[in-house]
């Protein structure tokens, strides 16, 4: 169990993150690519590990696999809070890391398993390293995370959604529980789900909450305690025909009969989140036929549900935002 424990002032700097941060979800993906990995994965695996050896970037994912395994720590400065701002400044971060922390970092890395003896340049500092490093990260990025990231930025938004709902109906506390079960909140402190016991006292410097496309299982924290505090957490993914290119042109193509006016309205409507009753008291219909719409919709792949409290929130999936907006790629950090 990891106990992240809040003062007033932590409480005060407790923030959403404004979108999926790539360098942590590139280092999570990498993490999925294992046998053992996530059913609900599977597909993707699959896509990704032939994207792989199609753009012979298969060694540089084993390269970043190894630094940074699945259930292991890994280093800290892999995912620089500069990642937030995009692919390249955080990749420019990566590539500023004191040499201390880099010897530091990768010694306590190599005390949980061997590492290969690249890394011992890397430890000692010789940027050369660090910059292939920083490259295979990129490499790993443009082949395997790039080609998902509509579909993340979409997935991760609607989850952000929910968050900004929760705080706005029930303030930082609120904001807290709307994460159970993978988190507990119990004044002054929050306990989550994880792999071995740890203490954390944020001592006034807040926390940034990271929604994940590629988290899986429990949230991940960073392993230096006296690091600016993050907490990346595995938000609902939406599974079905949408999960590929191909089941999601032949769900395009179920839509012409689907949408009349009303039903349009609501898919508008959803695009901020709402409940059965909101949808009903903004769009003036009746709770039974803008439920009945949602089902429509959710059952089209368009909309999807989440249950916050003893409520159940309605939202657009990546698709019905696609089919909303009209248009079928965000821009990708860079």
């Amino acid at each position: 169990m990891l106990r992240l424990h809040f003062t007033d002032a932590d409480l005060a700097k407790v923030r959403v993150a404004a979108g999926p941060d790539p360098l942590w979800e590139t280092v999570l993906g990498v993490q999925l690519l294992s046998q053992t990995g996530p059913r609900s994965f599977k597909e993707w695996r699959r896509r990704a590990r032939a994207e792989l050896l199609r753009g012979s970037a298969d060694g540089p994912a084993r390269l970043v696999g190894t630094v940074a395994p699945p259930a292991s720590y890994f280093p800290d400065f892999l995912t620089p809070a500069e990642g937030g701002q995009g692919l390249s400044a955080g990749l420019d971060a990566l590539r500023a890391t004191p040499s201390a922390r880099l010897g530091r970092e990768l010694a306590m890395a190599s005390s949980t398993r061997r590492l290969p003896s690249w890394f011992a340049g890397l430890a000692d500092g010789e940027r050369s390293r660090l910059d292939e490093l920083a490259e295979a990260i990129r490499r790993v990025h443009d082949t395997i995370i790039r080609p998902d990231w509509t579909r993340a930025t979409a997935t991760v938004e609607a989850d952000r959604m929910l968050r900004a709902r929760a705080l706005r109906d029930g303030g930082i506390a609120g904001l807290l529980e709307s994460l159970r079960p993978m988190l507990d909140w119990r004044p002054p402190t929050l306990y989550v789900r994880y792999p071995e016991g740890r203490d954390i006292h944020l001592d006034g410097r807040g926390l940034c909450l990271i929604p994940s496309f590629f988290c899986h299982g429990s949230p991940v924290a960073l392993g230096d305690p006296a690091l600016p505090q993050v907490l990346v957490y595995p938000i609902a993914r939406t599974e079905g025909p949408e999960s590929s290119p191909v089941g999601a042109d032949r769900r395009l193509k179920q839509l012409a009969g689907l949408l009349g006016r009303t039903r349009a309205r609501v898919l508008t409507a959803l695009q901020d989140s709402a409940t059965t009753g909101e949808l009903a008291r903004v769009l003036h219909i009746s709770a039974a036929s803008a439920s009945e719409h949602v089902r429509a919709l959710r059952e089209a792949g368009l909309a999807h549900d989440n249950r916050v409290g003893g409520r159940v929130i309605h939202s657009l999936t990546p698709l019905g935002a696609a089919l909303l907006h009209g248009h079928s790629e965000r821009p990708n950090p860079a």
